[in-house]
C-alpha cells in the first residue's frame, strides 16, 4: 500500500496510510502515515468497537489538514486493551499447538505440489 499511496500522491491524489507496521511504512517514505500500535492487521482498532474504530479513522483523515510537512507520521494514542500484555501472546507459538501446526504446513505443502503438477501455480 505504502508504493501505491506514493503513486498516487505524485499523480495528484493525495493520501493517509493509516497501519500498524511503523518501521515499514515510514520506510516506504509515504507522505502521511497514522500509526496505530496495535496486531497486524487490526489497523482500525478491536472488532465490533466502533467508538474506537470511529475515533482512529477520524483521525486518520485529519492527517489530510494536519499534516504540515512530506512524511508526518501521527501517533495514535489509542490501546488496544487495558493493558499492553497482548504483545506477550501475539505471533506466539504454545508446545501443545506444534503438532496441528506441522501438519496443516504439511497439508498445504502436499497442495501446492498437486497443483503445482496441475500447472494451477507458478513454477518456483
Amino acid at each position: 500500500m505504502s508504493l501505491i499511496a506514493r503513486h498516487l500522491e505524485a499523480n495528484g491524489v493525495p493520501t493517509v496510510i493509516l497501519g500498524s507496521a511503523l518501521d515499514v511504512v515510514e520506510h516506504c517514505g509515504v507522505p502521511r502515515f497514522a500509526f496505530v500500535d496495535f496486531p497486524l492487521g487490526n489497523p482500525c482498532g478491536r472488532p465490533w468497537d466502533r467508538t474506537m474504530q470511529t475515533a482512529i479513522v477520524t483521525g486518520a483523515v485529519g492527517l489530510f489538514e494536519s499534516a504540515e510537512a512530506p512524511r508526518t507520521t501521527l501517533r495514535l494514542p489509542h490501546l488496544w486493551g487495558k493493558d499492553e500484555g497482548w504483545r506477550d501472546e501475539y505471533l506466539g507459538v504454545r508446545e501443545e499447538d506444534l503438532e496441528a501446526l506441522r501438519r496443516k504446513g504439511e497439508e498445504r505443502r502436499a497442495l501446492r505440489a498437486q497443483l503445482r503438477t496441475e500447472g494451477r501455480v507458478r513454477q518456483g
